[in-house]
């Protein structure tokens, strides 16, 4: 019978993929110490919890709940934003999708036409390319490598940009990376779409998880004439540890959010009541645990970066942001795999580092960037610790 050539040619999500393959050698006994999974290890904070048990016990599970979310979560993602990012929104500018992943994908199928172009800096999130195809439209990379800091120059922007281009997309601060764009480095990039027929799709999902006092701010901030044309993401999972949850939020032109909800009315209806329940909470409530959480990413975060540069043939570009560490290991790829390899070297490097030290890490192909891989600092200290000594040791050979 036939499957569609649509989805018939999806790849699958590498970092998924090695999560899964981790916790299958878990399963088998095997003592697997685990970078690839983008998820916090901590609780989801107790007040969101109680929120949504008393949704529960209240009776808030049925379908009187809009597709396009709850008022009350429209509203307190709107205030927010204002509050976190100096963005203005009206509840009917936000949609509430089942995670960051839905509403992004609802965003390109919104936006995009057969034979449409979406500029996408890499290193990306490996979703954001197969979401373009689903659209039937085509990516156009930009090569951001390790020398450059993996940030785009508005020159790349601008002499990326044709006739057919339709969407921009940024992701600061970045998966896979951590790098954050300053402020004035947005500036400079939408000083080369303002004004153009470009949606600009800004994904901060990380916006809590800024180190080091870095001067950022959401690129529809930086001039008064990009909310036309921008549309912001972000959601519950990173920053409030409610990955399960799975709530997501867009905002941006009413036109679009508008689009986005009918396209939700039609496949998802709305995301789980109960899980808005408890967002109300998270948006709205008590910032400490998010505080704390930063805090101890941050300890993670510089642990991982000293270690990891130490290591011979090792380079690791200084995340500020997020909690993955995107390390150059291309260094120590002829010692590794010799010269029988073919095909993506990063892929062999994590199967072989995975076989021999039992340490799974995400190959940088999967985010446009064969010469590096991603570790996930969301993970205990301990963990860290012995998955560093065992990836030292077998890097010392």
């Amino acid at each position: 019978m036939q499957i569609s050539k649509r989805v018939a040619g999806i790849r699958p999500s590498m970092t998924l993929a090695v999560s899964a393959k981790a916790k299958a050698m878990k399963a088998q006994g095997i003592d697997v110490v685990g970078f690839g999974a983008g998820e916090p290890d901590f609780r989801t904070p107790e007040h969101i919890c109680e929120a949504g048990i008393k949704a529960i016990k209240d009776g808030r599970h049925g379908y009187i709940v809009p597709s396009s979310g709850l008022p009350d979560l429209k509203a307190a993602v709107a205030a927010y934003l204002k509050r976190a990012s100096g963005l203005t929104y009206e509840p009917a500018q936000v949609l509430i999708g089942c995670g960051g992943k839905h509403t992004l994908y609802e965003a390109f199928l919104s936006a995009l036409e057969p034979g449409d172009e979406a500029i996408l800096p890499a290193p990306y999130w490996v979703s954001y390319p197969e979401m373009i195809r689903l659209a039937d439209a085509r990516e156009v990379i930009l090569q951001a490598g390790a020398s450059q800091g993996f940030k785009i120059t508005p020159k790349q922007l601008a002499d990326a940009i044709t006739p057919r281009t339709r969407v921009f997309v940024l992701n600061s601060p970045s998966n896979p990376t951590g790098v954050v764009y300053t402020c004035a480095e947005l500036r400079a990039l939408a000083d080369v779409v303002a004004g153009k027929d470009i949606w600009v799709f800004s994904d901060e999902i990380y916006n809590e998880l800024v180190y080091e006092g870095v001067d950022t701010c959401s690129f529809a901030a930086v001039r008064d004439d990009l909310m036309k044309q921008t549309v912001t993401f972000g959601g519950a999972s990173k920053s409030w540890a409610m990955t399960g949850w799975r709530i997501g939020w867009a905002a941006g032109p009413a036109d679009l959010i508008k689009a986005m909800g009918n396209l939700q009315d039609q496949s998802t209806s709305n995301p789980t009541s109960i899980s808005q329940y408890a967002a109300i909470a998270a948006v709205s409530g008590p910032t400490e645990p998010l505080a704390k959480m930063k805090v101890e990413f941050d300890r993670r975060r510089i642990y991982m970066i000293d270690r990891l540069n130490a290591m011979p043939g090792v380079k690791c570009v200084r995340p500020r942001g997020a909690f993955y560490c995107f390390p150059d290991v291309s260094g120590t790829f002829d010692r590794v795999l010799g010269s029988g390899v073919t095909g993506p070297r990063s892929a062999a490097w994590s199967a072989k580092v995975l076989e021999e030290a039992k340490v799974a890490v995400v190959p940088g192909g999967a985010f446009g960037d064969d010469n590096c891989v991603r570790l996930s600092f969301a993970t205990s200290m301990a963990q860290i610790e012995k998955g560093l000594d065992r990836l030292e040791k077998f890097l010392k050979g």
